[in-house]
């Protein structure tokens, strides 16, 4: 009886620990040699995403990419916010274009987020310019 009682715990505390995990958003910051202006704007928006502003958050990294249409970090941002407020298939478009800005960001690359469309857009394949493609 003892083990079988130790068998279900064991059981249940697999089962409880394999649930899937709440993602913790984390916005990204500007890269060194950002505008001081356009830094500013990220940050703002930034705060609005970690304070639940979705619509602040996306109005601001809005204006960010408005100023500053290169700038990965604020795609990304922008699409956290978007898929906050719903709007999916917008978020899809930011992070397909943080993605595209910046190649070598693991963070971006690797975020749950843009994993979720990985099977569609092919993210997990090198570059046809890569010598070396899988």
């Amino acid at each position: 009886m003892k083990h079988l009682v130790g068998m279900v715990m064991v059981i249940v505390t697999m089962v409880g620990c394999a649930g899937p995990r709440k993602v913790e958003m984390r916005p990204l910051h500007a890269p060194t040699g950002t505008a001081e202006a356009v830094s500013r704007q990220l940050e703002q928006g930034n705060q609005l995403l970690l304070k639940q502003d979705w619509a602040g958050a996306r109005d601001a990294y809005l204006t960010t990419i408005q100023t500053e249409q290169s700038l990965a970090e604020a795609h990304y941002n922008l699409a956290l916010a978007l898929e906050k407020l719903g709007e999916k298939a917008e978020a899809r478009k930011h992070y397909v274009a943080a993605a595209n800005l910046a190649p070598g960001n693991k963070v971006i690359w690797d975020a749950p987020p843009l994993r979720k469309y990985d099977s569609e857009l092919t993210l997990g394949k090198k570059s046809w310019m890569d010598a070396n493609p899988k």
